[in-house]
């Protein structure tokens, strides 16, 4: 084997991604698999994933942090609706705590990983400290996310060359960009839009959040005052685990209520904003969406801060389309004209799956938009890989924390029987395909072509349910119909 080929390192579990669900995974591993050896490849060089990249002012949750939080350090924040800066050291202080940043390995990028049968393990070809690295495992776990942390989607419009301002993505915010006194158009309407808006205003000479359509704005309190009652009249682990169940259950009611009675849940969120924004406001046409709830993800803006601004002046909300960049602001479709010194394109993410790496499987690419989701959690026909992948409809953590406990379980199963590879197998290749996310959100829409698809009936079949994963991945075997091991006899 030549020095570019030598291996740097072999581990039971390598997991990619430092994010909340990569500590997440490695907590679990280490707490319920503890002999099993693991490495964290982190392409960045800090821990938090989605809370270290986002800087933009005003970052914050866009789910409650009783959930989004690690269920083995429950969060003791002020805030329900927390900040960056708060999930960032949050992520980071429990890394610290349980050890795990002592096995990260930052700046490693990984680009390709290859699955050899005959050897029972996984190669991945890494770019770190300038040179290429290689390291083997038993198993590949995924918590790289959902997006492309190069960059965001931004479409281009006509005249872009003659604008006299700054243009600006909200995934890779100026640190220098200042907008005190400036008139700023933020372009979307989405969780980002929302959450800049009122930022922004706070020091800015006026805001536009320029939108093509509406989305569903839902006030609820920064602070969850039943979180605080019970934390001053319960035991604290007591505590916690309420808030937490609570949550989860609202969640799941708020959602069903959403999706069976979609023009009941309109009226009742619509009336929520014209109680705020008052009755002369044109509320159906700037928060009135044309597609059902859940349709996309609902956007959450704490104490109605968003609301807030529109009143006092500070901010507005205009739909309709930007025609052309003039030099100095915008012309709309309509023929309006919008001032603006600095234009922010919260246009979205786009999608890249399993941090982009190249999978091979003895050899034969693996295109992921061929493969079906097991559980949620595993690829159909790829053996000793899952990925981290939450909830659309809830906390991300929820699902991912779920999933880290079944990759234990599954590993524990496999050294008790003396087994060495898992692979969920597609025994009907006819079975019908459908899309993975049930969304009509920009980003799921672009990315239709590279996503893998679910089946029509478990273990195909991807819930957006809390306890119907619980049940599936917490209380039923793992070694189930569609799981196919190999692997050595177990010790007489």
């Amino acid at each position: 084997m030549g020095q570019a080929e030598q291996v740097d390192g072999h581990f039971d579990v390598l997991i990619v991604g430092a994010g909340l669900s990569g500590v997440d995974a490695a907590y679990r591993l280490q707490t319920q698999c503890p002999g099993k050896s693991y490495a964290i490849l982190e392409a960045r060089e800090a821990i938090g994933g989605t809370w270290d990249l986002f800087r933009y002012p005003g970052i914050r949750s866009d789910s409650d942090m009783y959930t989004l939080g690690f269920p083995f350090r429950p969060w003791t924040g002020e805030h329900a609706i927390a900040g960056g800066a708060e999930i960032r050291a949050y992520v980071e202080e429990t890394a610290q705590l349980y050890g795990i940043d002592r096995h990260i390995r930052f700046s490693h990028k990984v680009v390709r990983a290859d699955w050899s049968s005959a050897e029972g393990r996984w190669t991945l070809v890494v770019e770190a400290d300038g040179r290429v690295r290689r390291y083997t495992c038993g198993f590949l776990y995924l918590c790289s996310g959902y997006y492309d942390y190069a960059g965001g989607y931004r479409p281009h419009w006509p005249g872009e060359d003659r604008f006299g301002g700054a243009i600006v993505h909200p995934q890779h915010w100026p640190e220098t960009l200042d907008v005190a006194g400036k008139r700023v158009v933020v372009i979307g309407s989405g969780a980002t839009a929302v959450t800049l808006v009122p930022a922004l205003a706070e020091t800015a000479a006026h805001v536009t959040m320029l939108q093509r359509s509406p989305s569903y704005v839902v006030s609820l309190p920064a602070k969850d005052p039943i979180a605080a009652a019970a934390r001053g009249w319960l035991p604290r682990r007591a505590a916690d685990t309420i808030v937490r169940l609570k949550n989860v259950l609202l969640g799941m009611v708020f959602y069903t209520f959403a999706r069976r009675w979609p023009d009941a849940f309109r009226r009742h969120v619509l009336k929520g904003v014209r109680a705020t924004l008052g009755p002369a406001y044109d509320v159906d046409r700037h928060f009135g969406p044309t597609y059902k709830p859940w349709d996309q993800r609902l956007c959450l803006v704490p104490d109605g801060d968003l609301f807030t601004a529109i009143s006092s002046g500070r901010a507005a909300v205009v739909t309709d389309e930007v025609a052309s960049f003039e030099a100095h602001g915008l012309t709309l479709r309509s023929g309006e004209r919008l001032p603006a010194d600095i234009v922010v394109t919260a246009t979205g993410l786009v999608v890249k799956l399993a941090g982009g790496i190249d999978l091979s499987v003895d050899g034969a690419p693996v295109r992921i938009a061929d493969k079906l989701v097991y559980k949620g959690m595993m690829l159909s026909d790829v053996p000793n890989l899952a990925l981290a992948f939450g909830y659309t409809n809830a906390s991300w953590t929820l699902k991912c924390d779920l999933t880290a406990r079944t990759v234990c379980r599954l590993l524990n199963h496999m050294d008790r029987h003396g087994l060495t590879r898992c692979m969920p197998r597609l025994r009907d290749p006819a079975v019908a395909r459908e899309p993975l996310l049930d969304f009509t959100s920009g980003y799921v829409q672009r990315a239709a072509g590279i996503m893998p698809k679910q089946g029509p009936k478990a273990p195909w079949r991807v819930h957006q349910n809390y306890l119907l994963d619980f049940a599936a991945l917490r209380l039923r075997p793992v070694a189930d119909e569609a799981m196919e091991f190999e692997g050595r006899s177990p010790p007489g």
